[in-house]
């Protein structure tokens, strides 16, 4: 071990052990405590003001909407929000609020647009009349049996399903389907950082220090101990 004494193994030893260990892991455990607490706040903020975009999506105020969302969005993103995500049926940690759809929103304009389009075909010069409100005689109630919404694939299908049946249906039935906003706009998912400058990101350094410290005292104390086996001096 070249010019390492023994002697001054056994004196390094001596100096590690006056800050005990024990005491570090307790500091350390009280911090993570403090940093899941702190982290607890943070998410439950983020529910409450997700629930606030739910009841401003239920108001159908558009401008409430836009403020709740707006509200959401700054708070995730000068805040580490740590969520429970599910997609596909299966859960996993994601930083942010997860997938949040304006159902509300989306039926609402789905049906102001889905009445301009009834108003639409209505005036066309079809030998069969209004195809599109014989469309709907056949899919309302349907929709009505299984719980069809209007931005449900089945009601679609069954609308355009019955469109086609007429002739010169294939217009119409491109302006029902084009008359349909994109369900992608009524979709929010916004993100958050994995750190951020707050009380919660501070201790989570602290918290990354003294782990690194507990490491590498113990990485020290092993070779020491390997040291003082193989030194005969």
């Amino acid at each position: 071990m070249g010019g390492i004494k023994k002697k001054d193994l056994k004196v390094a030893l001596r100096k590690l052990k006056r800050v005990k260990t024990w005491q570090l892991l307790i500091i350390f455990v009280l911090l993570l405590f403090i940093e899941a607490t702190l982290l607890r706040f943070d998410h439950i903020k983020m529910t409450d003001l997700k629930s606030a975009v739910s009841v401003a999506d239920e108001s159908e105020d558009d401008q409430a909407i836009a403020d709740a969302l707006n509200n959401l969005n700054n708070f995730v993103r000068t805040h580490t929000v740590v969520n429970v995500v599910e997609k596909n049926g299966e859960s996993f940690i994601s930083f942010g609020t997860g997938p949040i759809y304006l159902e509300h929103q989306y039926l609402r304009k789905a049906t102001e647009a889905l009445a301009s389009a009834e108003a639409k075909a209505g005036t066309d010069e079809n030998p069969n009349g209004n195809v599109f409100a014989k469309a709907m005689d056949v899919c309302k109630p349907l929709a009505i049996a299984y719980g069809w919404a209007w931005n449900s694939q089945g009601y679609l299908d069954c609308m355009t399903g019955e469109i086609a049946k007429y002739p010169t249906a294939e217009s119409i039935q491109d302006t029902y389907v084009a008359s349909l906003p994109s369900t992608a706009l009524f979709r929010y998912d916004f993100a958050s950082p994995i750190w951020t400058p707050t009380l919660s990101g501070f201790v989570s350094i602290i918290c990354l220090a003294l782990f690194a410290i507990l490491i590498i005292r113990f990485f020290t104390w092993v070779f020491l101990r390997l040291a003082l086996v193989f030194i005969k001096n």
